[in-house]
Formats: C-alpha cells, sequence, structure tokens
C-alpha cells in the first residue's frame, strides 16, 4: 500500500471538508436570551406561554435611575429628567415610557375628566406642594421616586423579544443622551441592557480564553517535545477539530451562547490529549531505533483503542447533559460531544497522514527528550510501593472531610448569578433594589370564579386581602392589579383624595367605577392587566431578588395563605412567570447532575467490565475518579459556593474527562498482562510507560481549564476552577492509589 499518496488524499478530503466547515462557522452569531434557560417541557412554563400572550411579557423593559446629590426637587434636575423621558418615548422599539416628570393624577368630576401631573417641572414654586403630594401617595414610592428623595426612576417598556442589534441601538441612543445630559449619577437595568452587554463580553472572553488555552499549550507541547514539528503539528490538528466542530453549529444555525462559549476552549484542551498520546508513543518507539511506518503502525495498535474510549467516555460525560431540561445546557453537551468525536477523526487521520509526509524526527532528539521521564516515574512508583496503607488512610480521611463540606451546599439561583460582585451591571440591579422597588418580576394569574367577573366586589375584596398578604409578609414593594385599578379610579371620582384609595363602599359606587372602566377598556395600561371579557386579570408587581430558594419557600406559604383566606367561590390564583421559571430550575439540579453521573458511571463500569471482565476491577477504576468528585463538592461546601445549574454541570464533565486517565492506566495494563507480565511487573511497566502521557496531557488540561478563571461570568469562573481542580487530583488518585487498588485487590487469573 502506497501510504504517501493515501496521506495526501486524506489532506485533500480533509481540505474540503474544512472548506466547508469555513463558510458554515462564519454564519454563527452570538445570542443570550435568558428565556432558553426557561425548563423545556414543564407544564408550568406552557402555562406560562398561555398567560403571556393574554397579558403581555413581564421582562421586557428597561429601568432607568437617575440621582442627585442633593434633593430631586431642584429644576436642572428635572428638566434633565424630562428631556431624557421625551427623548426615550421617541425611540424606536419602545411602546411606553413611564416616567416622574409625565405620571398624573385622574380626577373625574361632574364636568369631564382631568389629568393633574404629580410634578409640576417648570413651576419650582409647586415643588413643596408636588413632593407632598408625591410622598403621600404610597403607590409611588419606592417605584418612580425614591423613600430619600433623592433619586427618580423611568420605567421604559420595549417591544416583545428584542433581538440583538434592536438592543444594540436602543442602548446607544440611550447611553448617548446620558452623556449629553451629564447627570451626577445614573443606572440602568433590563433585558435590553443584558441583551447588549452580555454579547460583547462573549465575544471578548472567547477571544481571551482562545489565545491563553494557544499560548499555554505551545508552552507545554515546546516543554515536551523540544521540536518545531512537535509543536506546530499538534496545533494544526486540534485548531481544525475547533473549525470543524464550529462549523456543525453553523450548519444546524445554532447561535453561540453563554454555555457554548466554553466549546472551543474545551475541545482544544481536550483534543490535544489524544494528539499528545499519540506523539508521546510515536516518539518513544522512533527513540527505540524504529522506522516511521513501523513506530506509526505499533503507536495506533496500542495507542488508538485506549485513545478511543477515552473519548467516548469524555463524549458520553458530555451527552448526560441532555437529560436536564435546559436548552442551552443540553445544546452545549451535544455539540461538544460531536465535537470531541471529530477531534479523534482528525487525530487519527490527519496526524498520522502528516506524520507520514514530514521528515522523521532526529531519533537520538528523541531518546533525549524522552530520557528523564523513566527516572521521575520511578520515583513516584517507589513511594507509592513503599506507603500503600499511609496512601489508603489519607484517601479514606480526604472522603469523611469531604462529605462534611458536601452536607453544606446550597442550591440557589438569583437572575444575575453569573456576574461577580465587581460587575457594573451586576451593581445598577442592586441599586434598583436599594432605592426602588427591586428587579425580581412577580406574577399572579387571577380567575374569576363562575358567575363573576374581575370587577365583582368580593372578587375584588379577595385580590385586595392577598395585596395586603403579599405588601406585609411576602416582601412584594409594588403592586398592580384590578383592585389597585379600581382603587385609582375611585380616588379619581373623589377629587383626587388619597383616603379614597381604596375599593367602593357601595355597588352603586362601584358601578361608577365600572362606566368609567368600560371607557377606558382600549387603553394598553388597562389591558395588561385584565381581559375583556373580565374573566381574568393580572396582579404584577416587583421585589428584591432573595435568591430562588427563599422565593420557593415564600411562595409555599403564599400557597398555604390562599388556601386557608381566599375563598374559592370568588376567585381563583396560580402563581406563573419567569421567575417562578427560573427558581424551578433549582428543583431540576440536583436530579440532573445525578441522573448525568450515574450514566456516566455506568458507562465506565461497562466499559472496563467489558475489558477486564472483573467486577472487582470495575469498582477499583470508580474509586480514583468518585473521591476527586467529592473533594470538589467538599471544597464547594466549605468556599460557599451555591449550587446553579451552570455550576452543577462541572461534575459530570469533570468525570467524563478525568477518567480518561484511568483508562489509559489500565489498557496499558491490560496489554502487559495479555502478554504473559506478572501483576506488580505489569504495573510497573504501565506505570513507566503510560505515566508520562498521563501527565503531560493533565497539566496541559488543568492549564487550559485555568484560562476560564478569567471570565467575568461566575459560572465559566467556577467551571474553569472546580474542573482544573478535579482533574489535577484525578490525576494524582491515579498515578498514587490507583495502583495500591490493583496491587492490593485485583486477582489476575493467570492462564
Amino acid at each position: 500500500m502506497n501510504y504517501r499518496k493515501l496521506s495526501l488524499f486524506l489532506l485533500l478530503l480533509i481540505g474540503l471538508l474544512t472548506a466547508c466547515s469555513v463558510y458554515f462557522a462564519s454564519r454563527l452569531r452570538f445570542d443570550y436570551n435568558f428565556e432558553n434557560f426557561f425548563p423545556k417541557g414543564d407544564p408550568d412554563l406552557a402555562y406560562f406561554l398561555s398567560y403571556r400572550d393574554k397579558f403581555g411579557n413581564d421582562n421586557d423593559y428597561l429601568l432607568i435611575g437617575l440621582e442627585n446629590q442633593g434633593s430631586l426637587f431642584e429644576q436642572p434636575f428635572l428638566t434633565k429628567v424630562d428631556s431624557l423621558t421625551s427623548f426615550m418615548q421617541r425611540q424606536p422599539h419602545v411602546e411606553a415610557v413611564l416616567s416622574p416628570t409625565t405620571v398624573k393624577s385622574p380626577i373625574i368630576e361632574q364636568f369631564g375628566y382631568f389629568e393633574i401631573p404629580y410634578l409640576h417641572v417648570a413651576e419650582p414654586e409647586r415643588y413643596e406642594q408636588d413632593s407632598v403630594a408625591i410622598y403621600t401617595s404610597r403607590e409611588l414610592v419606592g417605584t418612580l421616586f425614591s423613600e430619600n428623595a433623592r433619586a427618580v426612576s423611568i420605567f421604559v417598556q420595549t417591544s416583545d423579544n428584542l433581538g440583538k442589534e434592536a438592543s444594540d441601538t436602543l442602548m446607544a441612543a440611550l447611553n448617548g443622551k446620558l452623556a449629553q445630559l451629564q447627570l451626577q449619577e445614573s443606572h440602568v437595568a433590563g433585558k435590553a441592557l443584558a441583551q447588549s452587554v452580555f454579547v460583547d463580553k462573549m465575544k471578548i472572553e472567547l477571544a481571551i480564553f482562545m489565545s491563553a488555552s494557544i499560548l499555554l499549550v505551545i508552552l507545554f507541547l515546546w516543554i515536551t517535545f523540544r521540536t518545531a514539528w512537535g509543536v506546530l503539528v499538534p496545533l494544526v490538528v486540534v485548531l481544525l477539530s475547533v473549525l470543524w466542530a464550529m462549523g456543525v453549529m453553523g450548519l444546524f444555525n445554532k447561535p453561540i451562547d453563554v454555555m457554548t462559549m466554553l466549546l472551543p476552549t474545551i475541545l482544544f484542551v481536550v483534543g490535544m490529549s489524544d494528539v499528545i498520546h499519540i506523539l508521546s508513543r510515536y516518539i518513544t518507539e522512533l527513540g527505540n531505533g524504529m522506522e516511521k511506518l513501523p513506530a506509526l503502525k505499533i503507536t495506533v495498535k496500542e495507542v488508538g483503542m485506549a485513545t478511543f474510549l477515552t473519548s467516548l467516555t469524555t463524549s458520553i460525560g458530555f451527552l448526560t447533559l441532555l437529560t436536564t431540561a435546559i436548552v442551552p445546557i443540553r445544546n452545549f453537551g451535544l455539540y461538544t460531544a460531536i465535537a470531541i468525536g471529530l477531534a479523534y477523526v482528525l487525530a487519527f487521520t490527519l496526524l498520522p497522514a502528516i506524520l507520514i509526509l514530514i521528515k522523521k524526527p532526529n531519533p537520538v532528539r528523541a531518546r533525549r527528550v524522552d530520557f528523564s521521564w523513566p527516572i521521575l516515574l520511578g520515583r513516584m512508583l517507589r513511594f507509592v510501593l513503599q506507603h500503600p496503607k499511609e496512601i489508603l488512610v489519607s484517601s479514606f480521611a480526604i472522603i469523611v472531610i469531604s462529605l462534611a463540606g458536601i452536607s453544606q451546599i446550597k442550591v440557589d439561583t438569583t437572575l444575575l448569578e453569573d456576574l461577580g460582585d465587581d460587575d457594573p451591571i451586576l451593581q445598577d440591579f442592586r441599586y434598583f433594589e436599594d432605592n426602588f422597588s427591586g428587579v425580581r418580576a412577580f406574577e399572579m394569574h387571577l380567575i374569576a370564579a363562575k358567575g363573576h367577573s374581575m370587577y365583582d366586589l368580593e372578587v375584588l375584596h379577595e385580590v385586595e386581602k392577598l395585596e395586603r398578604y403579599l405588601t406585609h409578609t411576602y416582601g412584594l414593594n409594588f403592586i398592580t392589579s384590578p383592585a389597585s385599578v379600581v382603587k385609582t379610579i375611585n380616588r379619581a371620582q373623589n377629587g383626587g383624595l388619597d383616603d379614597y384609595f381604596k375599593l367602593p363602599e357601595s355597588k352603586r359606587g362601584l358601578q361608577q367605577v365600572k362606566q368609567r372602566l368600560q371607557a377606558f377598556r382600549n387603553r394598553s395600561e388597562l389591558r395588561s392587566l385584565v381581559t375583556a371579557d373580565a374573566a381574568e386579570g393580572r396582579l404584577t408587581g416587583k421585589m428584591k431578588d432573595i435568591g430562588s430558594a427563599a422565593a420557593t419557600v415564600q411562595n409555599d406559604s403564599l400557597r398555604s395563605y390562599i388556601r386557608q383566606h381566599i375563598n374559592p367561590d370568588f376567585l381563583h390564583t396560580r402563581l406563573t412567570g419567569s421567575s417562578i421559571l427560573l427558581d424551578k430550575n433549582n428543583a431540576y439540579v440536583t436530579k440532573n447532575m445525578m441522573q448525568g453521573l450515574l450514566i456516566a458511571f455506568g458507562v465506565i463500569a461497562l466499559i472496563v467490565g467489558l475489558v477486564f471482565r472483573s467486577l472487582r476491577m470495575v469498582v477499583i477504576s470508580l474509586i480514583p475518579n468518585v473521591i476527586p468528585l467529592l473533594m470538589i463538592g467538599g471544597l464547594m461546601g466549605f468556599m460557599g459556593v451555591n449550587m446553579t445549574v451552570s455550576i452543577s454541570i462541572i461534575f459530570t464533565i469533570a468525570f467524563g474527562i478525568a477518567v480518561d486517565d484511568t483508562i489509559h492506566f489500565l489498557s496499558k495494563l491490560k496489554l502487559e498482562l495479555l502478554a504473559g507480565k506478572s501483576l506488580p511487573y505489569a504495573v510497573k511497566r504501565t506505570f513507566i510507560s503510560a505515566g508520562k502521557a498521563i501527565i503531560i496531557t493533565s497539566c496541559i488540561l488543568v492549564a487550559g481549564f485555568l484560562t476560564l478563571v478569567l471570565s467575568t461570568f461566575d459560572a465559566t469562573f467556577y467551571v474553569g476552577l472546580f474542573v482544573s481542580l478535579t482533574l489535577l487530583f484525578a490525576v494524582v488518585a491515579d498515578l498514587y492509589l490507583l495502583p495500591v487498588l490493583i496491587l492490593l485487590f485485583y486477582k489476575h487469573p493467570r492462564k
């Protein structure tokens, strides 16, 4: 067979596929939409989508906070607020603007309907009177006006499901206007901001991760092989695998989001593992005096199966993420698994083809590079053989301490959990929590009982009871509902006096309110709270982001209150909204993580069982890979890191990658045992032979994942930190604990 021609043909075919990958990869786009993290297939999601069709989205808004160093009742400051309000009202993609300078108190008299501004911006002599009117109106304080009378908030309702381009346009216009007005202090929060800023952050961080990974890998490759081809050839192979993976995503029109942003970096370091194992074995054979072709054949024969199994187990580790209900995590798992398969194919096609075509490396140099490793590994093995009891006792102590840490882990999620405490976006969100009603949306579906409408007095009294509970017990800072609309109209019909901000006391008074509501039925504010037939309503509000764990407890208490105090003969309710759906992810975190790990454990057990035909060896192989996971769980507990959806994937990812070293070790051990070696001698040969590649690949993997700690996203930071530590703990366990377990507990059947 003419291997040179075959290699040239392979390079031509790979070149054509690479050109196709470049075309499809060029179609990739970046995307950030937190609604993608809603649990797909959940009945509450279907209910929320139906609810949203009736009343609108609870998340399509921008909050603009403006603060003055003195009192907010200063004309220059209020003039700027009014100018910004007018500017935002004219912007595309803006549906409505609620501002302190435009909010008005309705007055209904015998001769007509009037709206009196709460603020008379152009008349500073009326500011004192205005301040009294504002701070005696409960619905304004904490929403449009801060309690300390130094800041105001503008609420901007944006178009439904605003995309990245529209968000960029809106934010650019807003930032330009804020710069022009030269306000002393301003803060912005909302979906359009996150849509715009998060995508830009992802682009920057992807470039940083890849650059840092490439530099680190080049450094390790040079230290390992000390030749230009030993650096360039692996880089070409792995970079092409990254490009192919991006091409597959482009082919299926999948965007790069906050999860798949990790794919290129993970693939780069994981794909390098296969290449290092192949090259290390190839150079070892060349150093022993073999020619290129025989050296390649024996390399493929001895490394091929082990590398196939490690690629399979790593892919399965990522495929277990398909058990989750969160679409971005499912996509991340699927496309990373596909990418790892592509990297394996390239490692055993492109790499051998290049090695056949390039000049044979200098065998003397190859021997020199490989010379010091047997000495180092021999010393390590000597330590293992001299201290088996100490190693076992230390391992048991680590397990006990780790379990103590795991018991302290809390499952909790916040709206902006991915952002670090110093991130400007998170600080702006906290500004609204500290000075206004908060950013966490609250939504409750109100359904009038059969034979009643939302405007029946009995139904309204039930809604009012809910409002009182939500305000005084639940912690809601701002509420709008059909009852609050009726109270507003009742106040308007009684001269705008705050004493009448209550439900009408008589059916005659309610009838007058209903007549006025009939006249207002086409106004958007009313349509977003009550359906046209008045059979259904919406109770909406804002509160502080207390976290999903605390919110779940409060929601359980709320449901208990409703069962005991709300009369079902008049009113039925159901909690819904984007916050509820994100909270529900907590229920999936532990379940999905355990499902993924059990599947991964099962696959590894099956592979080891097929190779060794021994249940005892299955248990032995799992122990060095379970202990690092326990250690990471313990560290998370002691560090106070909450278990979130994004962080829960660390365990399945880390296990799928960490087990590779165990498989390489056991595969080499199997070959030595098949060659007739005794168990102790086979362990020694395996340790010396496979130890080098295991240490090198682990160093590259740890260094590659450590680049993720440069991220400003907390979830990415923790993935980088904890996966790196898991791999570090795993290589120590494979080189120190695994040989002890094999020698003490595995009984090899002698032929």
